[in-house]
C-alpha cells in the first residue's frame, strides 16, 4: 500500500476546491513534531510555535481562498494530557480559518465509525490516516471509491450534528 507523506501529503490541502473535513479518534498521538511541543506545554515552558506554522499557513491559505476546513476530534472524558492540548493549541486551527468540534465519545454511540482517521476532501476523496499501535504516523492512504466516501460523509455529517464547537467546549 502506497502512503502519502510530508509534502505530498500537505500537497492535498493546496489542491482541494471546496471542502476538507477532518476525523481524529484517538486520545493521544504521537507525532514527532509534537513531543517537544507537548513536553514544554506540560511543564508550563515557553513555545515559539514554529513547529506548527506551516501547518497553520497552509490552512489560512485555503480558507483565506474561500475554502471550507472542519475538525471534529472525538475524545474520551476525563481527557488525557494530550487532548489538553490539543484543546489548548486549537486557537491557532480557528484562528487559521478552521471550524473545530470535540465530540465526548459517548455521543457517538450508533455511529459506524471507520477504523482510521481520514481526511474528506470535496466529498470524493479520503485520506486514511495510517498509525501504529504507539500512535505515530505511517502516512495517509487514498481512497477514491464511491461507497467508501459516502460512509465518510455520512460519518461526517453524524459526527458533527453531536459535536461541541470549540468556543463552547470545556475539557474535562
Amino acid at each position: 500500500m502506497d502512503l502519502l507523506t510530508g509534502e505530498d501529503f500537505n500537497q492535498l490541502f493546496r489542491d482541494f476546491e471546496r471542502s476538507a473535513f477532518h476525523l481524529e479518534m484517538q486520545d493521544v498521538y504521537r507525532v514527532a513534531e509534537e513531543v517537544e511541543p507537548l513536553r514544554r506545554w506540560l511543564s508550563n515552558e515557553p513555545d515559539d510555535y514554529a513547529w506548527i506554522r506551516e501547518w497553520h499557513e497552509l490552512i489560512k491559505a485555503a480558507t483565506s481562498a474561500g475554502k471550507s476546513v472542519v475538525r471534529a476530534r472525538i475524545i474520551s472524558e476525563p481527557v488525557t494530557d494530550y487532548v489538553r492540548f490539543e484543546h489548548a493549541m486549537a486557537r491557532f486551527n480557528v484562528a487559521a480559518g478552521e471550524e473545530l468540534y470535540w465530540v465526548p465519545r459517548q455521543r457517538t454511540a450508533g455511529i459506524e465509525l471507520p477504523e482510521h482517521d481520514y481526511w474528506l476532501l470535496d466529498n470524493k476523496t479520503v485520506a486514511f490516516n495510517i498509525f501504529s499501535d504507539d500512535g505515530s504516523s505511517f502516512g495517509a492512504r487514498l481512497v477514491h471509491d464511491p461507497a467508501t466516501v459516502a460512509q465518510c460523509c455520512r460519518v461526517r455529517d453524524q459526527v458533527l450534528a453531536v459535536g461541541v464547537p470549540h468556543e463552547t467546549y470545556v475539557p474535562r
